[in-house]
């Protein structure tokens, strides 16, 4: 994980733009730079593409789509943007937040378009600091279907994907322009690929221990719910050619991976009225802020655990999420149908669990004055029968990464773009500035098709006309 001077050195291959990473971000950058003309390779560590796209729920967010509109979603990208702004308390780069919220509606179409991806709004619920319904997902509700779809999309146009080939070297000029790169293979035997154009893709550096408790000390000892694979190599590379970096104290993390199956528990059950408490039965935070700034929360609880409670109504909504029906199926989600079956069912003290309850219903009533911040909804008061699921925080990836412009080049310190070089998704700075708090929901997800993209359509056009050879 380095970078060596390129003189002298013979590329057994050159292709116009080159791709490291083949997840959400990388396989939407090829997309774009075949559209837009230009040969592609991308190159992928795993025998199999899979990554954070496949971890996760699926869902990208975007404002203005078709897909709204057929809805009646009255919805534009200076709301999204206002929201991402918000959310992050002014601090993520205010251009950035305005290029991925203007062009994330175009995005998703030319998606749906392009590549076959059968998007629909969920309409059922919003998530925290979202202020309209504008998560797009597929049928599936999961990111493996929405990885399936783009892999398709890729092999049909021709895309070259060479799966197995971690990147080991990058080779560049005195000037920061990239050169080619080194293909480690688990026989030990490496491809040398030259290229007009490098697009990082590569994730964060959730997988790499030292760096998060160097930038993260709060989740170094947290459970990782991302791809192992994510070690920081675009940090690094960057770093090495001179590029900035920015937020690297951001992250998204998660307050509700079921405990001990490792199964994540979708934050609607919290947004339609469920709450957390802890092993005495008392809650300890604001649920409504969001997912991201509640892991610390439930980390600090004690054993690092807490209790999600609700009931059966929103089961019925969560229930469209895999995930979910997972956890159903592994145990992990306890039924009651009653408080005291409830507590016996969780080992919760009865009796504060009783006056936990009592509290929310006078809460959601107006009768007495929340303490912690939520405004609870009196048509969301949990009714029998009550579900609950033990759970854990954990982080689930970094949000600080390579500095970047509205075209997803890379940045140095003082603004200019490095020469050939282009990072999305985890492996550039995203929009949820320097704290968890600051993550929207489907931060990550936006940043790496819309950067996706942005990148492989300026980096085709960059290497047009340059000569810069035949595809691998």
């Amino acid at each position: 994980m380095s970078v060596q001077p390129a003189e002298g050195i013979v590329f057994d291959a050159t292709v116009p733009v080159l791709v490291i990473g083949a997840g959400a971000c990388g396989l939407t950058a090829a997309l774009a730079a075949h559209a837009a003309g230009a040969e592609v390779v991308v190159t992928e560590r795993d025998p199999l593409p899979q990554g954070n796209t496949a971890l996760s729920a699926g869902l990208v967010p975007a404002a203005g789509t078709r897909f709204q509109r057929a809805k009646g979603i009255d919805d534009d990208a200076a709301r999204f943007a206002a929201d991402l702004t918000a959310k992050a308390r002014n601090r993520a780069d205010p251009a950035l937040v305005q290029a991925v919220a203007q062009a994330a509606a175009p995005t998703i179409e030319w998606l749906a378009d392009a590549a076959g991806i059968p998007f629909e709004v969920l309409d059922d619920f919003v998530y925290p600091g979202h202020s309209a319904l504008r998560m797009h997902a597929l049928p599936e509700r999961t990111g493996e279907a929405l990885m399936g779809h783009l892999l398709q999309a890729a092999e049909g146009v021709g895309t070259t994907l060479m799966t197995g080939a971690r990147a080991a070297t990058l080779y560049a000029d005195a000037d920061g322009r990239v050169a080619g790169v080194d293909l480690a293979r688990p026989d030990g035997a490496v491809d040398r690929v030259g290229c007009g154009a490098l697009i990082l893709a590569s994730n964060g550096y959730g997988g790499n221990a030292e760096m998060v408790r160097a930038h993260i000390p709060d989740m170094a000892d947290a459970l990782y719910f991302g791809h192992e694979g994510n070690r920081g190599d675009a940090v690094v590379w960057g770093r090495a050619l001179g590029a900035a970096v920015r937020d690297m104290s951001g992250y998204q993390g998660h307050a509700s991976v079921a405990h001990p199956h490792g199964i994540l528990i979708t934050w609607a059950v919290i947004t339609e009225g469920g709450i957390q408490v802890n092993a005495d039965g008392r809650r300890f935070a604001d649920e409504s802020r969001g997912y991201s700034e509640q892991a610390v929360d439930v980390l600090a609880q004690p054993g690092g655990i807490a209790w999600t409670i609700f009931d059966g109504r929103i089961a019925d909504v969560a229930r469209q999420f895999e995930d979910f029906r997972k956890a159903e199926a592994a145990g992990a989600v306890k039924h009651a149908g009653s408080l005291e079956g409830l507590a016996e069912a969780t080992g919760l003290p009865p009796a504060a669990l009783a006056e936990t309850m009592r509290q929310v219903t006078t809460y959601a009533d107006g009768s007495v004055l929340e303490p912690l911040g939520r405004r609870f909804d009196p048509r969301s008061v949990l009714l029998p029968p009550y579900l609950a699921v033990k759970v854990t925080g954990a982080l689930f990836h970094t949000q600080g990464g390579l500095a970047v412009d509205g075209r997803a080049r890379v940045l140095r310190p003082d603004g200019t773009a490095l020469p050939n070089l282009y990072a999305g998704g985890g492996a550039a700075c995203g929009l949820s500035g320097p704290e968890a708090a600051g993550y929207l929901s489907g931060n990550g997800l936006v940043t790496a098709v819309v950067l996706g993209r942005l990148g492989g359509l300026d980096a085709a056009r960059s290497t047009q006309g340059r000569g810069v050879g035949d595809a691998a």
